[in-house]
């Protein structure tokens, strides 16, 4: 679950973190205010959307009063804001975060992210702040540093240090950096985070540690022990589909084509969308029913693939184990009554219960195509595809 800036900088502000001060705002009277409490010189209004980049597309503003602070805060609220993260749709601005300015010796990353590969949280570093970290990682690959933290001992002095000369520091502000990581690393474990991202981390004319800015990704396998974080989610930065098949446990994620697919497991959802882009198409979605999926699970599903208008023909690509096919197919069966189909359905079942599953497919009297296999499956549903173009 994403977090906007000025939440992730409030998470870190309890956990002894240091941010700027400010506060959300949500048209220009707020700003105002807010601008007036902070007393300070200068000001920094950002806009408050799940994408990087807002900085490059216009979505920061500097101003030098309170009033300042309320015309650019009217002026960005209900702009839709396009970056490189949003496509070319944008996302719609519906807040903004009011903070004093802070004075800027030197910009740094700093990122705590879950390495998948070693099964553990590692530090990334970098004096290349203010930057894309991917861009610095293909430009100056020698200028980014990492450190593991061990699950069982977590983050030692040591490592903080050494991070610290790396980046060029004394062992004065090597130690205040390790003072800093020491904070942010309890912060990470502590809310289940699964990425914590500070671009920049400043150090400031007093040579302290400043997170300018703050991006938060928690874990959903975690919220459950977070229901105050769980509280945060904002749907309206989420697809609609998207949110409608989380209200199912569903694993729904929209793409760009024009083909739905319905699969059980990650791995053949993985593998379907491969076949299809093989053969020469685009899927529309990853949409995983899971391998317990009930029939009112896969009824939704349907509900859900029906209701994306780019759709224009759906793969269901079933290979029962937990999930019998019998009890797909009745699913099926029994959306397809309920939902208004006009799109092609190709069919691939496989597993437990197959025939069956084909037996009620094929006397539903609904017109559902049944493949033998994923070769065949892929070949006719992007064939169908092609057709109307």
């Amino acid at each position: 679950m994403k977090l906007h800036e000025y939440q992730a900088k409030e998470i870190f502000r309890k956990w002894g973190v240091p941010t700027p001060e400010g506060a959300v705002a949500f048209n220009g009277a707020e700003a105002i205010q807010i601008a007036k409490g902070l007393k300070a010189e200068k000001y920094v209004v950002k806009a408050q959307i799940h994408a990087g980049g807002r900085g490059k597309a216009g979505g920061v503003k500097l101003v030098d009063s309170p009033e300042g602070a309320r015309t650019a805060t009217e002026e960005l609220i209900g702009r839709r804001l396009v970056t490189h993260q949003t496509g070319p749709e944008g996302k719609e601005v519906h807040k903004v975060l009011v903070e004093a300015a802070s004075s800027i010796k030197q910009e740094l990353y700093m990122g705590v992210l879950i390495d998948r590969n070693l099964n553990r949280p590692v530090i990334i570093a970098s004096g290349e702040g203010g930057m894309e970290i991917e861009e610095v990682a293909s430009q100056f690959p020698d200028k980014i540093y990492k450190e593991w933290v061990d699950p069982l001992v977590g983050f030692r002095p040591f490592q903080g240090m050494k991070l610290g000369f790396k980046l060029g520091f004394d062992a004065s502000m090597s130690r205040k950096l390790t003072a800093f990581l020491t904070k942010l690393v309890k912060l990470f474990e502590g809310v289940d985070a699964s990425l914590c991202e500070i671009n920049p981390l400043i150090i400031t004319d007093e040579d302290e540690f400043l997170a300018l800015d703050a991006k938060l990704t928690l874990d959903d396998n975690g919220l459950s022990r977070h229901p105050d974080l769980a509280e945060l989610r904002d749907i309206t930065e989420e697809d609609p589909l998207e949110v409608e098949a989380s209200k199912y446990n569903l694993n729904y994620i929209k793409l760009d084509g024009n083909i739905g697919c319905m699969v059980n497991g990650a791995g053949l959802a993985m593998a379907t969308m491969d076949m299809i882009k093989f053969s020469g198409a685009e899927p529309a979605n990853f949409l995983d029913v899971g391998g317990g999926a009930s029939a009112e699970m896969v009824e939704n599903a349907f509900r859900i693939l029906m209701s994306d208008k780019k759709v224009k023909a759906v793969l269901i690509n079933i290979f029962g184990g937990i999930l019998r096919c019998d009890t797909l197919a009745t699913g099926v069966v029994e959306a397809a009554k309920k939902v208004h189909v006009d799109r092609p359905i190709i069919i691939r079942l496989e597993g437990t219960n197959v025939e069956e599953g084909r037996r009620i497919l094929n006397e539903s009297g609904l017109n559902f195509q049944v493949a033998e296999g994923m070769g065949e499956a892929s070949k006719k549903i992007v064939s169908i595809v092609h057709s109307f173009e």
